[in-house]
């Protein structure tokens, strides 16, 4: 049998889902799972729920493209409902995480041309992630997504990820930095939340030496980690963030948000999207705001997530495969102490779904909507399995 007409690009476990409903996945074979990724951070209403539904076939109906040649009602009304949720001052739309990222590369090698730097600099983090473009995967911090693309984007310089002095020493020595780009919690790398302290004085450090503070929240944001954005837990003020993923709750859409000097940074001409800001995923993205609001649904996930880690903490602490447990709001991060790919499928054969990152981080993103018995129940089932693949040389459960 011939393979599939698709390209290679991902490793696909033999599950083919037909439906989803709330928290719930179910396969072609009519078999249920428990969806503890929500699409990696994409779901955060869960699967199929209704106002986005509504939202969408409503839109879908009427008009769902007419590019950015016009005025878009729908995009105004989204860009006015993110500025006031995050205090930001405009908006970029576009239709990914990697976009939203590269947007703000491009707006901050553009804010330091105009200051008159000629190779303008953005300190990015070790062990980060922003993305698949050149450029994105040039700024991240991961050698593993980098190999054979060379020759990377210039202009990044590299530290590490909750150390300032380090980050002082880049300010004292190199006049070309123009902003540091920086994730809240770095999820690819493993759930790595920032120090309250460290992210403070990157903010310092950066109106001392005028640079842009950009935050990528494309995986912490929109209600993730128990507040609408991460960093405003953390009490600091960026010039830029961007976010995708769960803003959407499926149907692509991303974004860079800007205040200050840098909302006046790009003109007509600097940048662009045929697709981005179109009228139907600005339905969707409107639907996604106002729920969260409405339900309070960032305040729900940060009560989960304590719940959840009140779980793990009861269950796995002081078990010798764990190496630490950690996480802010639902997004959640296992580390264990060996390489624990297998978890993946045995978790999937007792109808969860879960992913490993890091070769031995579990990481969960499960949906905001979870009731109380569904936190319970996605851990009691996750307890139940890395304990059984501690104890039993890592066989699959019967």
């Amino acid at each position: 049998m011939p393979a599939a007409p698709l390209m290679s690009t991902y490793g696909k476990l033999p599950i083919s889902f037909a439906r989803g409903e709330g928290c719930w996945l179910y396969d072609t074979n009519g078999n249920r799972y428990f969806d503890a990724i929500s699409g990696i951070a994409v779901c955060g209403l869960g699967h199929s729920h209704p106002a986005v539904t509504e939202a969408i076939s409503k839109q879908a109906a009427q008009l769902t493209h007419c590019s950015n040649l016009f005025q878009i009602p729908n995009q105004e009304t989204l860009g006015e409902l993110l500025c006031d949720v995050s205090g930001m001052d405009n908006v970029f739309f576009c239709n990914s995480g990697a976009e939203a990222n590269e947007a703000a590369i491009k707006l901050a090698r553009l804010f330091g041309k105009k200051k008159g730097i000629e190779n303008p600099a953005i300190v990015v983090m070790e062990n980060s992630f922003h993305g698949r473009t050149l450029a994105t995967l040039s700024a991240s911090g991961n050698r593993k997504v980098q190999a054979g693309f060379e020759p990377l984007v210039r202009g990044f310089v590299r530290t590490p990820f909750n150390d300032i002095k380090t980050l002082d020493h880049i300010a004292e020595s190199n006049s070309n930095v123009v902003a540091v780009l920086i994730e809240p919690v770095q999820g690819e790398g493993g759930v790595i939340p920032a120090d309250p302290d460290y992210i403070k004085s990157v903010e310092k450090l950066c109106r001392d030496h005028g640079w842009l503070l950009m935050l990528d929240e494309v995986q912490t944001g929109n209600g993730r980690t128990g507040s609408y954005f991460a960093y405003q837990e953390y009490g600091i003020t960026p010039d830029v963030v961007t976010t995708a993923k769960g803003l959407g709750n499926g149907f692509p859409i991303g974004a860079c948000l800007a205040r200050g000097e840098a909302s006046e940074v790009f003109h007509p001409g600097s940048h662009g999207s045929t697709f981005g800001g179109n009228p139907l995923a600005c339905a969707a993205g409107i639907a996604v705001i106002q729920t969260i609001q409405k339900q309070n649904l960032s305040a729900r996930a940060r009560e989960l997530g304590d719940r959840l880690l009140s779980h793990f903490e009861s269950q796995l602490g002081g078990t010798d495969c764990i190496k630490e447990i950690r996480g802010k709001g639902l997004m959640i991060g296992i580390e264990m102490k060996e390489s624990c790919p297998e978890l993946v499928p045995l978790a999937n054969s007792q109808g969860l779904l879960i992913n490993v990152t890091q070769d031995k981080v579990i990481r969960l993103l499960p949906p905001l909507i979870m009731s109380d018995a569904d936190a319970d129940h996605l851990a009691n089932t996750l307890c139940t399995l890395i304990k059984l693949y501690a104890g039993d040389d890592r066989k699959s459960p019967r």
